[in-house]
Order: C-alpha cells, then sequence, then structure tokens
C-alpha cells in the first residue's frame, strides 16, 4: 500500500510540474488566448471524468497490483491529468517553480494520503462504495468548474 501511494502522490507531483515546464517554454506566445486553452483543458479533462462516471466498469482485477511495473503504469495513468494542470499553471502567469511548488507539494502530499485512504476503504468495502459516491463525476464537475471560473476572471475581471 506504501508503494502504491508513494509512487501515485510523486507521480501526480512530478506531472503538474513537467506540464508547466514544457508550457512555459511557449506561454508567451500564446497569452491572448491562455485562458480559453486553460478553460479548454480542464473541460475536456472534467467532461471525460463524468462520460467515463457513467460506464459500467466490472469490479474484478486481471493484474498484480503489488508488481512495481503495474504500480509505475497506474501512476503515470492516473497523472496525466495532472500535466495539463500544469499546462494550465503556465497559462496562469506562474512564472516560477517556487510559485508553483506549493501547490505541486499539496498534490503530491494530498495523493499520497488519498491513495492509502482509497486503498484501505477498496480492501474493506470493495468496489460497490465508489460508484454510490461517484467520486468520478464530481471530481469531473469540479474541474468544469475550475475551468469556468478561470474563463469568468479572465474575460470580465482582468
Amino acid at each position: 500500500m506504501l508503494k502504491m501511494a508513494f509512487f501515485f502522490g510523486l507521480f501526480q507531483a512530478v506531472m503538474p510540474l513537467g506540464g508547466w515546464i514544457g508550457a512555459s517554454l511557449f506561454s508567451h506566445l500564446i497569452e491572448e488566448i491562455d485562458h480559453w486553452v486553460a478553460f479548454g483543458i480542464l473541460a475536456f479533462l472534467g467532461g471525460r471524468m463524468v462520460v467515463e462516471s457513467f460506464k459500467e466498469e466490472e469490479c474484478k482485477q486481471n493484474y498484480d497490483p503489488t508488481c512495481l511495473k503495474v504500480v509505475l503504469t497506474l501512476a503515470v495513468a492516473t497523472s496525466i491529468d495532472a500535466l495539463a494542470v500544469g499546462i494550465s499553471f503556465a497559462f496562469m502567469g506562474y512564472k516560477t517553480y517556487l510559485d508553483i511548488l506549493p501547490s505541486i507539494g499539496i498534490i503530491g502530499f494530498v495523493s499520497f494520503a488519498l491513495s492509502l485512504v482509497g486503498l484501505l476503504f477498496g480492501i474493506r468495502f470493495g468496489c460497490g462504495i465508489a460508484r454510490r459516491l461517484k467520486a468520478e463525476l464530481w471530481g469531473g464537475i469540479i474541474l468544469i468548474l475550475i475551468g469556468v471560473k478561470i474563463l469568468i476572471e479572465h474575460l470580465f475581471f482582468s
């Protein structure tokens, strides 16, 4: 459990940094539309999460979740959207890594802690509770709302 939580937290923290570094190199070229880009990324990811939340999935594993290869694959796969968050950081005006360091530290720590909690709940209650809580649906809605907030702030209040 600690190995999984560590790698999930690590990749959730490192991916925004990578996205920020990549986007910082060219953000000055699209400053006029950066709020639209941030909105588009967050709305796309949030929309995808909302759609995925309605798909029926079997609660069955066909892999060994303790294998390092599997853990790293899952950590990368679940943190791809964090890369997009890092891109959004660059478009929102974060100029140095010191500006995003607190955010990525919080992202990494919270991901580590919630991964542990999720693993404990998953072991105790199985997949049924995740479906009832609709966490993916609510997460998607929150991402969309953050994108809308960024768009409104840049269009009307800057």
